[in-house]
């Protein structure tokens, strides 16, 4: 398997938080219920990260995981495979792994992009600013907005990333906002400004709101003082 070595965020976190608290009362509830925000970032490079993200797609943490290190077992002893290793290694071997066939076409896909130089390195993608980031790896197939954006949370510790193309971070905006029916990605887009620049924090609270990392109870509207009848 690959080796996630995570760490705090780059940015200040709680410098973060407080700028949430001071956006909107709702989300101020929110911090209070969940408290201090825990996000952490991994350091794997582009490729590895775009490959994880690829077989983990539409499967549950387990089963991808196991899927992964059958994958990564047929180039061992390398920790992981090149961008060439997976061009040359027949389609069949990489389907008795687990991969679909979707997903195997994704990975070279992936693969033929970094030889290309499409998908840069770390340190590229470290001085790349998001959209550009997102315009270049979405050319690969099988690698949408969403996906980038994850990368641009989790892997770069981007500060800003709003990404309401995710499902637990409208159903957490739902929660936590008290709408009625989870907003469209359209709709879900201006909370971002109200957010910004930490975006990436918002978010975060968010799938906590949704149960996404961890069961939290959308916050409770301050109830309304009673007036005595007179």
């Amino acid at each position: 398997m690959t080796t996630r070595r995570l760490k705090s965020p780059s940015y200040d976190v709680d410098a973060g938080v407080e700028h949430l608290r001071r956006a909107h009362p709702r989300m101020a509830a929110l911090i209070d219920q969940v408290g201090p925000c825990t996000i952490s970032v991994h350091t794997l490079p582009p490729f590895e990260a775009l490959v994880e993200s690829i077989v983990y797609q539409q499967l549950n943490g387990r089963a991808a995981e196991t899927i992964l290190g059958r994958v990564l077992a047929i180039y061992a002893p390398k920790p992981f495979p090149a961008p060439r290793d997976l061009l040359a290694t027949d389609d069949a071997l990489l389907r008795a792994a687990g991969l679909s066939r979707a997903k195997t076409v994704a990975v070279k896909s992936l693969s033929e992009h970094a030889l290309r130089g499409t998908v840069p390195t770390r340190a590229q993608a470290l001085r790349l600013e998001n959209e550009e980031l997102i315009e270049r790896l979405t050319k690969v197939r099988g690698v949408g907005r969403w996906t980038v954006e994850m990368f641009l949370i989790f892997g770069l510790s981007r500060p800003d990333v709003w990404p309401v193309l995710d499902f637990g971070v409208r159903k957490g905006l739902a929660r936590a906002f008290g709408k009625r029916t989870m907003p469209t990605p359209k709709k879900a887009l201006p909370y971002g400004r109200k957010f910004s620049p930490y975006g990436s924090i918002a978010a975060w609270y968010c799938w906590r709101a949704a149960g996404i990392l961890g069961e939290t109870p959308p916050p409770k509207k301050a109830a309304k003082p009673k007036t005595r009848s007179r």
